[in-house]
């Protein structure tokens, strides 16, 4: 037996005016989950309301946060010290949250005398999405549902499944973009929450926006951006300066090569921030890293595969993988979380791909003296939930200023295509991340995202600064300028 200690979420909202945390301590078995906690808590106060009913990970009726994450309570380990409390979802009494009016909104599929019967390729292609037990936990995290009628992650996947099934009549396409197919803004958190590991982005969402495209029904803005990087390998027009442009093909370090990269600049940096792949340099430079930078690379692709345009992504994975692959380049680094979150997770490359962030990591930091500010930190999606990136620029940042102060991660409404095609619910989600800033007290927002940079910057009153900025001024130098 043990003894653990934990806090539990109780509210009544018929008698309660907000929700308070009552301090448990119980004895249970080794390896006990959650819902043995909460039974033997219940065992004391019958009182407590939560759910439970198959006890082995299949119903999803014990959904419930434990330490601010989503989580079965029959199948995530109890921990000493834990904090549970219930979804983000509306609150019927404690642990219980409203699950019928989530549930109810899932699309079925419709009755069909039609006599078919599915192919096992069309099985085979439905396997990835039929798992969800309608927990909810992937509704109670989504951003956009935060801000907007979307009818959420849980009925996307519904909407692909039924779409991929022969049996079905009805165009579920048309109907999923009347529910908000477009201001997913392809954050990854349900993917990340989700028990059954569906991956409701990358599997339905985007995959729902393909055959939208093929039907003519793609956003025009996102149709501006696909015709542009058709014309030019770029996502985004350039300004005054091109950083392939400003820089030589290999810079080497002030001292000893410590170790190499092949850089992805992807298309924001090139265009429109250069002066944030110059200061990445100058922390090269003085870490000891050798930095190739081939110039025919081209977008990654990801603006078109977040948007359903994938017709030529193909053309663009092949020059990009050419592009490093020709100069024996072992490692790939990305600075921008979009780019090393496709690379990653979109292409099947010969070479390793690092986030910046981990290449320091590896090779280690040049000396640094901390910038006398507070700062905070945004999670850009792309790279906590794409790349499960959150403790690296962490511990950068924190040898890098004088105070960090942390700040709970939320998608800034930037990605997916959302800040083009939908802008008011960008918006609108940007407004949220003030929100959020402005409780920190902090001086700075420090982030990696060239997308979260000037998102965040048109709604926050906060100095937005890239974290390779702050390493450049933590190295005593000023950052780049280009004016």
């Amino acid at each position: 037996m043990m003894q653990l200690s934990v806090k539990v979420s109780r509210f009544d909202p018929d008698t309660d005016s907000e929700p308070r945390l009552e301090p448990w301590t119980v004895e249970v078995e080794e390896g006990a989950r959650v819902l043995n906690v909460l039974d033997a808590i219940h065992s004391l106060d019958p009182t407590l309301s939560y759910r439970s009913s198959c006890r082995a990970g299949q119903c999803g009726s014990c959904a419930v946060k434990v330490n601010g994450e989503p989580a079965l309570a029959c199948t995530e380990e109890a921990a000493d010290g834990m904090v549970i409390e219930p979804l983000d979802l509306p609150v019927i009494k404690d642990l219980m949250t409203d699950l019928v009016s989530g549930i109810s909104s899932i699309p079925r599929i419709n009755t069909c005398d039609c006599g078919i019967i599915p192919k096992q390729e069309d099985i085979e292609r439905i396997k990835p999405l039929r798992d969800c037990i309608e927990c909810l936990s992937c509704v109670s995290v989504c951003p956009a549902m935060k801000v907007t009628d979307f009818l959420g992650p849980t009925s996307m996947r519904s909407q692909m499944r039924i779409a991929l099934d022969p049996r079905e009549p009805g165009n579920r396409v048309r109907e999923a973009i009347s529910q908000g197919l477009f201001t997913c803004t392809s954050c990854n958190r349900c993917w990340r929450v989700c028990p059954k590991n569906i991956e409701t982005p990358g599997k339905a969402i985007e995959k729902l926006r393909e055959i939208a495209n093929r039907e003519g029904l793609t956003l025009p803005r996102h149709q501006e951006v696909s015709n542009l990087v058709k014309t030019t390998g770029r996502s985004v027009e350039s300004g005054k300066y091109a950083f392939l442009d400003l820089v030589d093909e290999v810079i080497e370090p002030y001292g000893e090569v410590k170790g190499e990269v092949g850089f992805f600049s992807g298309c924001m940096f090139n265009a429109r921030l250069p002066e944030r792949a110059l200061d990445m340099l100058e922390v090269m430079r003085n870490a000891g890293i050798r930095v190739i930078i081939p110039k025919e690379q081209v977008c990654c692709g990801s603006p078109l595969i977040r948007t359903g345009q994938t017709s030529f992504l193909d053309e663009l994975k092949e020059k990009n993988i050419r592009a490093f692959q020709d100069r024996g380049i072992k490692i790939v680094m990305t600075m921008c979380a979009g780019c090393g979150a496709t690379l990653k997770n979109d292409y099947d490359t010969p070479f390793k791909v690092m986030d910046v962030s981990e290449v320091l990591t590896c090779f280690g930091l040049p000396p640094l003296t901390k910038v006398p500010v507070t700062a905070t930190y945004h999670d850009p999606c792309h790279l906590k939930n794409g790349q499960q990136i959150t403790k690296e620029p962490r511990e950068i940042l924190e040898k890098a200023v004088e105070r960090f102060v942390e700040m709970p991660a939320q998608c800034c409404g930037s990605g997916g295509g959302v800040r083009s095609g939908m802008p008011d619910v960008a918006a609108a989600l940007g407004e949220l991340r003030r929100e959020a800033i402005n409780k920190t007290g902090a001086d700075i927002v420090v982030t990696i995202c060239p997308f979260c940079e000037y998102h965040i910057q048109e709604h926050s009153d906060r100095p937005v600064k890239n974290l390779m900025t702050v390493l450049v001024q933590a190295l005593g130098k000023e950052p780049a300028s280009l004016q």
